[in-house]
């Protein structure tokens, strides 16, 4: 396959951190689920503002990458993949406005809806399929996240032990058909047995869109969250190591593995069990929480702000979504003129 490469990252993460003490202090239900390892708080998360859309947020987090490509480059991509959580109206996707806001004609529109918090290597695999077997040149990729503020903090759900975890937050990537930093490979699995596993509820019974006052929330229980650690500890280690083995690989190559977030459990066991050391696996938990998709574009972005990629490493993108119906991993060379 022709060299495609992850060129550039950015992320933005909307107005200042929320502490924990804004779930954990505020007079919610009483929740059976508070002291699963599944719900464990971060210290701090962002939450968008009140007006702020998904549109807002990638809009946002592309001006570094306009900064350092010229808008001109931005404006001309020929593959626009956006992947949104919550939508911000239904039955239309981000992606027509988005396009719209930042002067672009592509080719290849795409709203993803699936892959969730994996999203962005689902999202990478597409691109990199579209720009070797067609002619497009350019792609950008965005995971805009913005459930937390809008979902998380109603008065009914706020108190409950799955609201103080998720954080909003946007990250994109800009790819193009050559570039410094090739994708060596992108391995993913959709998993249709745990499909419908992640329900959205509420308390009397209605379906999301019928009037009423019980607010909408995520199903979990007991045995939904034991049947979701049980398959999240387990898919993301294996899509990793299929990769690599793909790739004639050892995990213990892996000289920066970034995943999605749920939790520090998932996190922990999933190093261990690629026999990886915490400096090669950076995340932004902590100071983010939960970002869902926008979790590997945002934390990766972080890591080569900050000079934790040396140049010519090995770096692997890897996460599962929602109970467990998909999972993905993608390996990149990078290097420090993306």
């Amino acid at each position: 396959m022709t060299s495609v490469s992850l060129t550039d990252v950015s992320g933005y993460l909307p107005g200042e951190p929320v502490p924990a003490e804004f779930y954990t202090g505020y007079p919610g239900a009483e929740d059976k689920l508070r002291d699963s390892p599944m719900f464990k708080v971060p210290p701090f998360r962002h939450h968008v503002a009140a007006a702020e859309t998904n549109v807002d947020m990638i809009e946002r987090a592309v001006q570094p990458l306009i900064e350092r490509h010229g808008r001109n480059a931005i404006r001309g991509v020929d593959v626009l993949l956006v992947h949104s959580q919550l939508p911000d109206v239904p039955f239309v996707g981000a992606g027509t406005e988005v396009a719209r806001r930042l002067g672009m004609a592509p080719e290849w529109l795409v709203d993803v809806a699936n892959a969730g918090c994996a999203s962005f290597v689902h999202m990478l695999g597409l691109a990199r399929q579209i720009l070797t077997t067609t002619t497009a040149k350019t792609a950008l990729i965005c995971n805009a996240q913005s459930a937390a503020g809008q979902l998380f903090t109603q008065s009914e759900v706020r108190g409950l032990a799955q609201a103080a975890i998720p954080g909003d937050g946007c990250g994109v990537g800009y790819v193009t058909a050559s570039g410094p930093s090739p994708v060596l490979g992108v391995r993913v699995r959709h998993i249709a047995e745990y499909a419908g596993d992640m329900t959205m509820v509420r308390d009397d019974g209605r379906r999301y869109w019928e009037p009423g006052e019980a607010q909408l929330r995520i199903g979990f229980t007991e045995t939904g969250v034991s049947k979701v650690l049980d398959r999240g500890n387990r898919l993301v280690p294996e899509v990793v190591t299929e990769l690599c083995r793909q790739l004639g690989r050892d995990t213990a190559d892996i000289d920066t593995l970034v995943t999605n977030q749920p939790n520090r459990m998932f996190l922990r066991n999933w190093r261990d069990a690629l026999k990886l050391p915490p400096e090669r696996h950076p995340d932004t938990f902590d100071r983010c929480g939960n970002l869902f998709g926008a979790a590997i574009p945002i934390t990766l972005d972080h890591a080569v702000r900050s000079d934790g990629i040396s140049d010519g490493a090995l770096v692997v993108l890897g996460g599962f979504a929602h109970a467990g119906d998909f999972a993905g991993a993608a390996a990149i060379e990078w290097h420090t003129g993306g």
